[in-house]
């Protein structure tokens, strides 16, 4: 009986200290709703899932592509998704009363963190060989008002191409507008890399680049409502912290041939010698993707000029911090 109980007892202490050396269990990671537009520009999203970078920092996300930037706008400002990875104009737009749609809720938006500078390249039918050419025929928009809409007005201005001369048309995001402009719906439209390379692989025509153009400009860009970043800041920094990691992860060399992979993986149109150009072009030092994931104020300021000059109604817009949280960024990245 003695040996009994001696045993009984042995084996509960065993259980606790069992219970005292088992490693806490890991904190739930916070999900996050970011909507973004489809396409190999969201390389660091996939790599960030892919290597685990979400979660080391205390989130998950819940990716979702927008047809157009009218439901990605829409569904930010109304509370649907809590980041949008999307041009920082639509920002501006929406923010100025200058959106393409009306909104249910007050847009209150500013933006954290900087992707790139949109890698945008008017593209056209085979047939047509320069801008001039495009007179009489239909060019591409996502939207007519906001995004990179601006940026192909100032395209066609400085070819001497007036705005009477082409028909802008509505065909949503880059995806589409691409699908589209295989199927020859309209004679020519920007797209991003590597949307821009696939097209050319297939024998239409490459007119001009806009960073070429413009100079500086800041394209993508994370944002998110001012009051979902206050209500979730740890959150809204893992996500920051996550996609920088990614950024240094795409730059390392060693990493190119998994980098490739990831693209010709999320992508069905995209080829192994496609992905080349497409990683060649993303780790460019002079206009890859943002490996700091600052905002190109520099770009920005352009972004605002040309929205100055066809935003309508009119206004002027030169106060860049009016739509920037530098503060979040400080937070995320000390002393960077």
């Amino acid at each position: 009986m003695k040996l009994f109980m001696l045993t009984a007892v042995l084996f509960l202490v065993g259980l606790g200290t069992a219970a005292q050396t088992q490693p806490a269990p890991a904190p739930a990671l916070r999900t996050v709703n970011v909507i973004t537009f489809g396409g190999g520009v969201n390389l660091p999203i996939f790599v960030a899932q892919r290597q685990g970078f979400f979660a080391k920092h205390g989130v998950e996300i819940n990716l979702r592509y927008t047809p157009s930037s009218v439901y990605l706008m829409t569904g930010l400002i109304e509370g649907r998704f809590d980041i949008a990875s999307a041009a920082i104009d639509n920002l501006v737009a929406y923010q100025e009363g200058q959106g393409e749609a009306p909104t249910k809720v007050t847009p209150d938006l500013v933006a954290f963190m900087g992707l790139e500078n949109g890698f945008l390249n008017l593209v056209a039918l085979p047939e047509v060989k320069s801008v001039a050419d495009l007179r009489g025929k239909d060019v591409a928009v996502d939207a007519l008002t906001t995004g990179f809409a601006f940026v192909l007005h100032e395209m066609m201005a400085r070819a001497g191409v007036n705005e009477s001369d082409v028909k802008y048309v509505r065909a949503g995001g880059t995806p589409l507008r691409y699908a589209a402009l295989l199927e020859r719906k309209f004679a020519a439209t920007l797209l991003s890399t590597p949307f821009d390379l696939q097209a050319e692989a297939k024998g239409f025509t490459r007119l001009g680049n806009a960073t070429d153009l413009l100079g500086a400009y800041q394209g993508r860009a994370a944002f998110a409502m001012r009051g979902w970043l206050k209500d979730n800041e740890a959150a809204a920094i893992g996500f920051m912290r996550a996609i920088r990691e990614a950024m240094e992860w795409i730059y390392d060399p060693q990493n190119r041939d998994i980098a490739e992979a990831l693209l010709v993986a999320n992508d069905r149109d995209m080829t192994p010698a496609l992905a080349k150009k497409t990683y060649d072009m993303f780790v460019d030092k002079k206009g890859g993707l943002y490996r700091d994931g600052k905002i190109d104020m520099d770009g920005f300021k352009v972004v605002l000029a040309l929205r100055a000059k066809y935003g309508q109604p009119k206004k002027d817009l030169n106060d860049p911090m009016k739509y920037i949280d530098l503060e979040l960024y400080r937070k995320a990245f000390p002393g960077k």
